[in-house]
């Protein structure tokens, strides 16, 4: 491409020009920033964050349940929900959901009318959060969440909308732009959104195998895309390639070794690696770390908590003799959030080394979190980060935010909001985890994104212009999006990575770069929908900017 013909695409009106500005809350360190760094946003933001997703004005839809009775946060304007049927408070003023502003660094309380306890969710295309069940009065409702430029906008129910009852089911966004609701308590079955007419569901008896009596252990089953455009189901030891379409398992995968249950409530987590486009073919990679021996839920009930799993494994799903390569944590965890970084690495954080989910039934709170280098030599591929100071255990989660940062909340063991006389009291509080990546001492490699163009086309080229302090080659350039998650019970559902090829690169002269890049390949290696794109230099991620792929 010529400098001329950059030029022209500099100056079109459809070339959007990105001014970075974050506010990131004052610092308490608790360690060398280059070994990763906490820092505390506010002690209390009303509720306990057990649900997380980011929108793409980089505000986070936090939500809890409602079945507890009042939180520590009123709903607006004299405003109260009643519930003739809610056993905890028939007549409540408080807000069980907020959305919280990352850049000012400020939240407003959101009003949800039923129960959103263990629900699940997912972005739509045009941004708006569909987010599917719950409990009780809540299990058959779809609430929806559109942002917004002003205050206005709050979460709209639809009662009744599912087919059947949601409580601990999955969801995954898919090329088409639907979403595919899987499982829950007892539904050995899955759905869609938009529902179609007349409404139906597909049974899964896979879901019905792997039940494990009544602690079931295959709860928020593990769901992800595939380039192919199946799904990898995982569930409690066992995983398949799932054609959606047509209600048909195309292949079983050998068990995870070992024999532990990686599913609520044992409750590991679950990945898919990045997709590289500059691959000759993309052959996807499925990592699942933690979880808890059989029998560890009845054991933690009478009150013996058992080591949490310490292994990760990591699959191959083209490989005609697909087969599980384990390996070993520094530290056994369950109820783990994975989360995938910009520089392609995988961040475990929260949980517990000794116990299963469930109110009261962990222990030993695991504070360290641990970045896993997926193309690191097998021996080298975890490293430790500083503790948090505040426990993350049972109804906890996290995400990643655009600037890099980790975002961390909730941690509630008990079935009420509990502050006094127990070991570990309900957290309402909101923290950061900032990864090494985002130390000072890396400014010079820093990029920096100048513009980009706001609306990718698959497989077309679009320009990303960058400046950088101390550029050094084009090996070590590369250009990333990441798909935010709904976190929950830790699972992060609909993230993925996937690695754009460029094209070329172009030098101004005055440390900025401009560089053209392909679009995702297909629908099946990035759905629609809101991603956050970053520039990726000598493993130094920029901050992200929002773009939007169709």
């Amino acid at each position: 491409m010529s400098l001329n013909m950059i030029k022209f695409l500099l100056l079109s009106p459809s070339f959007f020009i990105f001014y970075p500005s974050v506010v990131i809350s004052q610092t308490t360190p608790s360690s060398d920033g280059g070994h990763g760094r906490w820092n505390l946003l506010s002690e209390s933001v009303g509720i306990s964050a057990m649900h997380m997703q980011l929108m793409h004005d980089n505000k986070v839809v936090i939500y809890d349940r409602t079945d507890f009775g009042p939180s520590n946060i009123s709903l607006p304007g004299g405003l109260c929900r009643v519930d003739p049927y809610d056993d905890a408070l028939k007549i409540d003023c408080t807000a069980h959901s907020i959305l919280y502003d990352t850049i000012t660094d400020t939240y407003r309380p959101l009003m949800v009318q039923t129960d959103t306890w263990c629900s699940s969710g997912a972005v739509l295309p045009n941004g708006t959060l569909v987010q599917t069940g719950g409990f009780h009065d809540g299990d058959n409702v779809t609430r929806m969440f559109t942002p917004c430029t002003n205050d206005s906008c709050d979460w709209v129910e639809f009662p009744e909308y599912l087919s059947r009852r949601r409580w601990y089911a999955t969801n995954q966004i898919l090329p088409d732009g639907r979403i595919i609701i899987i499982g829950g308590r007892r539904e050995f079955n899955y759905e869609f959104f938009p529902r179609s007419s007349p409404r139906r569901t597909f049974q899964l008896s896979f879901l019905w195998e792997t039940r494990e009596g009544d602690v079931e252990n295959n709860l928020y089953p593990f769901v992800h895309l595939l380039p192919d455009g199946n799904l990898f189901i995982f569930a409690n030891t066992r995983s398949i390639l799932f054609d959606y379409n047509q209600n048909r398992v195309v292949r079983e995968f050998p068990s995870i070794p070992g024999g532990d249950p990686r599913n609520y409530p044992s409750t590991g987590s679950s990945v898919l690696l990045p997709l590289d486009e500059n691959e000759y073919r993309i052959d996807p990679e499925v990592l699942v770390c933690g979880g808890a021996p059989s029998g560890a839920f009845q054991l933690a009930a009478r009150g013996t908590f058992v080591r949490a799993t310490p292994t990760c494994g990591r699959l191959r799903v083209t490989d005609q003799n697909a087969s599980w390569v384990m390996e070993t944590m520094p530290i056994p965890r369950a109820m783990g959030d994975m989360l995938l970084l910009p520089t392609g690495d995988v961040i475990i954080i929260n949980g517990v080394q000794l116990g299963t989910a469930g109110w009261e039934l962990g222990r030993l709170p695991a504070t360290r979190p641990v970045i896993y280098h997926p193309s690191h030599p097998s021996d080298q591929r975890f490293s430790v980060m500083p503790p948090s100071p505040r426990p993350r255990m049972y109804h906890s989660a996290a995400i990643l935010l655009a600037d890099g940062r980790v975002l961390v909340g909730g941690g509630n063991p008990h079935i009420y909001y509990n502050f006094t006389n127990v070991a570990y009291p309900t957290d309402l509080s909101l923290e950061t985890f900032s990864p090494p990546y985002l130390s000072p001492d890396y400014a010079s490699v820093r990029p920096v994104i100048l513009s980009v163009d706001e609306t990718i086309s698959r497989g077309q080229r679009f320009l990303v212009s960058f400046s950088v302090e101390e550029y050094l080659t084009q090996s070590v350039l590369s250009v990333r999006i990441i798909a935010p998650s709904f976190t929950t019970h830790s699972f992060s559902m609909n993230q993925r990575m996937v690695v754009l090829k460029i094209d070329d690169i172009i030098y101004d002269y005055t440390s900025s770069y401009t560089s053209s890049v392909f679009g995702p390949s297909s629908a099946e290696i990035a759905p629609p929908g809101y991603y956050m794109l970053f520039v990726v230099h000598s493993g130094i991620p920029s901050s992200g900017v929002w773009v939007r792929i169709q």
